[in-house]
C-alpha cells in the first residue's frame, strides 16, 4: 500500500468525506429553519450532483471514496500484524469498518452518477421494512440501532479526550495547533450526537413498526419538533459542518 498515486486519492476520499458532512451540516441548518431537504448522505451528494459538472465530480469523489476503502483494508490486512494481540483486532476492526463506510459512500456517489438514485426517505424506509420482513431482521436492526448509537457514544468520547489527534500531523504554529484542535473537538463530540440519534431512530423504528423514523433525518426532523429542537438542530448543523472541515483538513494532515 505504498502506491503514491493511491495515497493522493485516499487523501482526496477525506476531502470528499468532508464535503459530504459539511454539506449535511449545512441541511441540517436547513431543517432547523423549517425548510425541506434530507439531512444525511444522499440529501449530500444530492446537493453534490446539482452543482455545476455535477456527474464529474461525482465521478471524481467515487474514485478518492473507492481508493480510501482500498487503503483502508490495507491497513487492517497489512499495517498492525507487530502489535499484541489485543490491540491489533480492534485497529483491524475499525480499519474494516472504516472501509465499509467509504465503500458504501462510494455506491451511493456511483448510484447518483448514474443517475440510479431513489428519494432518500423512500429507500431508508424500504430497506428498514425489507431487514423487517427478512428472517432474524429484527433483530439485525436493533443490533445496527445499537452499534451506531454506541459508535456514537465513541465518537463523543474521543472529541473530548482530542483522541483524533494521533491521526494527524498537527501544525507547529499555536494558532494553527488550537484551531484544528477546536475543530476536532465540536466535530467529533457532535458526530457523535448524530450518530446517537441516527442510532436511536433505527431502535424506535424498530420497536414501533414505523420503518420511516429511522435515520439522521428523521431524527433531526423529529427534535426539531421538541421544545427549543430549532437550536438543537442548529446545533447539530454546526458540529457536523465543523466535523466536515476538519475532515477536510484531514485530507492534508493524515497520517498514512
Amino acid at each position: 500500500m505504498n502506491s503514491k498515486p493511491l495515497r493522493i486519492l485516499a487523501r482526496c476520499g477525506f476531502a470528499v468525506s468532508g464535503a459530504l458532512h459539511l454539506l449535511i451540516g449545512l441541511i441540517a441548518f436547513g431543517v432547523a429553519a423549517g425548510s425541506s431537504g434530507h439531512a444525511d448522505v444522499t440529501g449530500a451528494v444530492a446537493a453534490l450532483a446539482n452543482q455545476p459538472a455535477g456527474p464529474l465530480l461525482l465521478w471524481v469523489s467515487f474514485a478518492a471514496c473507492v481508493s480510501l476503502a482500498l487503503w483502508q483494508a490495507g491497513d487492517a490486512l497489512f499495517d498492525f500484524d507487530r502489535l499484541p494481540a489485543k490491540h491489533k483486532t480492534g485497529k483491524k476492526l475499525k480499519a474494516d469498518a472504516q472501509a465499509v463506510v467509504y465503500t458504501a459512500m462510494a455506491f451511493t456517489l456511483a448510484a447518483f452518477a448514474r443517475g440510479t438514485d431513489q428519494d432518500d426517505g423512500e429507500s431508508t424506509s424500504d430497506l428498514t421494512v425489507n431487514l423487517m420482513r427478512a428472517p432474524g431482521g429484527v433483530l439485525l436492526l436493533v443490533l445496527i440501532g445499537a452499534g451506531v448509537a454506541i459508535l456514537g457514544i465513541i465518537y463523543a468520547i474521543r472529541g473530548i479526550r482530542k483522541s483524533f489527534q494521533k491521526h494527524i500531523n498537527l501544525p507547529p504554529s499555536p494558532a494553527g495547533y488550537k484551531a484544528i484542535t477546536a475543530l476536532g473537538i465540536t466535530g467529533y463530540v457532535f458526530k457523535g450526537v448524530a450518530l446517537f440519534a441516527t442510532g436511536l431512530s433505527a431502535l424506535i423504528a424498530t420497536v414501533t413498526v414505523h420503518p420511516e423514523q429511522a435515520g439522521l433525518d428523521a431524527a433531526l426532523h423529529a427534535l426539531r419538533e421538541q421544545p427549543y429542537g430549532t437550536y438543537v438542530v442548529a446545533g447539530v448543523g454546526a458540529g457536523l459542518a465543523c466535523y466536515g472541515l476538519f475532515t477536510i483538513v484531514r485530507a492534508h494532515l493524515a497520517k498514512m
